[in-house]
């Protein structure tokens, strides 16, 4: 197949740092999709374009066009882990990340560290690395708190107290959710409402956008305000969050956001959905039609996929719908969350499957992240369904052979959509 696409983490992306841009080892950036900075004229500088990581160090994942040294079955790695964390260069490109359906606060490395000028016969003197606020203590309750009104599933109303906080970073319930309770390292969409409190004004949320924020719980992918105020609540639940700078955007601000450095935020969080890393979909199983490979569903293992006898390979992508989701449609440019499988049309014999490593596969879909066949096949598909691909070789990896799959090989796949969203991807 083509390598004119990376696979998420290789050449400028990461699971969970989505972008077109990967850091470099010694400074620290925000990743963006290239869709969101070709939005973004006008908004601010981008940093400049850091130097892609060495081969030893790109992570693999599954469907991508790409690949490195081949270390498992398939020869696909599970996602890589989440990176770094907030640095000292936030405050002139996390404008870029405020756009339509939210703020995707993505981090990588560790904090630039930068060297004083030579001065004349002198040797360079290294300036002293930028340290930072630890992230506030969360508490339920403060001496004075915004108020709020609205239901769940619909933009907040805030209002403002004449008070000025006093810089608690509170996390507390407005409404209690009856769902899942949120693990860290779960995976949940969350929609918001946010203001500045320092200034008055409203920031942009999720809701103007009409989708919510898909990412990890307490998996450092986000500002604190919104990554670690989610964890331990219900699905179902609104939450109010007022964030001082060390659990926002620091002390660097973000002009484009007018966010300045000791400005304090008011989020106003509604947990739609949350995941664990094993999760599946549940419903009614759907049988395939007759010249689709059968399908045994083994729960939370891998699924047993069994060839049809003397099946002439397709020439054409062909899918089926095993389980019904009853959530919206998935569409181009929003990062989808599954479980996969993948086996040979030929004789159905396995080569990887997510379920193996208990831990989900997120991908951005339309982007060239994974095979042409998952792009074409799951756009359109709803979220919480069961879809079965026949990917031909012409939309998957050609002429290409990869360890368990051989070249121009027809290849068989069931993937679960448990959710989707901005964000997430790779």
């Amino acid at each position: 197949m083509s390598e004119k696409a990376s696979s998420p983490g290789e050449a400028g992306t990461a699971n969970g740092a989505v972008g077109p841009g990967a850091a470099s080892p010694d400074r620290e950036s925000i990743v963006v999709p290239p869709s969101i900075l070709a939005q973004q004229a006008g908004w601010g500088q981008a940093p400049a374009a850091p130097a892609a990581p060495k081969e030893d160090e790109q992570p693999q994942v599954f469907a991508s066009t790409k690949r490195r040294q081949e270390i498992s079955e398939a020869g696909y790695n599970e996602n890589p882990p989440g990176v770094g964390r907030l640095g000292v260069i936030l405050g002139t490109v996390l404008a870029l990340l405020l756009i339509g359906s939210g703020v995707t606060l993505y981090l990588a490395n560790k904090p630039d560290s930068k060297s004083n000028a030579a001065k004349p016969d002198s040797a360079p003197t290294a300036a002293p690395t930028p340290t930072e606020a630890p992230v506030p203590p969360i508490k339920d309750s403060a001496k004075v708190l915004p108020t709020v009104t609205g239901e769940f599933g619909k933009k907040a109303t805030i209002e403002l107290p004449k008070e000025a906080s006093d810089g608690t970073f509170v996390v507390k319930e407005l409404i209690p959710g009856t769902g899942a309770k949120v693990d860290k390292s779960n995976w949940v969409t969350a929609d918001f409402t946010a203001m500045n409190w320092s200034t008055g004004k409203e920031i942009q949320g999720s809701y103007e956008g009409g989708k919510p924020q898909l990412f990890q719980a307490d998996g450092g992918q986000l500002i604190p305000a919104l990554d670690a105020a989610v964890t331990g609540h219900k699905v179902g639940t609104r939450l109010l969050v007022v964030a001082p700078p060390a659990a926002a955007f620091r002390d660097q601000g973000s002009q484009g956001m007018g966010v300045g450095p000791t400005d304090n935020l008011v989020f106003v969080i509604d947990i739609r959905n949350a995941n664990a890393q094993d999760a599946v979909v549940s419903g009614d199983v759907i049988a395939p039609p007759s010249d689709f490979p059968k399908v045994k569903d083994n729960g939370k293992k891998a699924a047993e996929i069994t060839p049809v006898p003397g099946a002439a390979d397709p020439t054409e992508l062909k899918s089926a719908v095993l389980i019904q989701g009853k959530g919206r449609k998935v569409e181009t440019g929003e990062g989808v969350l599954v479980q996969y499988t993948g086996a040979l049309f030929k004789d159905g014999k396995k080569f990887d499957s997510s379920l193996d490593r208990g831990q989900a596969f997120t991908f951005v879909t339309g982007g060239g992240n994974v095979i042409e066949g998952w792009d074409k096949g799951l756009v359109g598909q709803t979220i919480g369904s069961r879809v079965e691909l026949v990917i031909p070789a012409a939309l998957a990896y050609k002429d290409q052979a990869k360890e368990g799959i051989p070249a121009n090989s027809t290849l068989v796949f069931v993937v679960d959509i448990l959710d989707a969203g901005v964000g997430g991807g790779s």
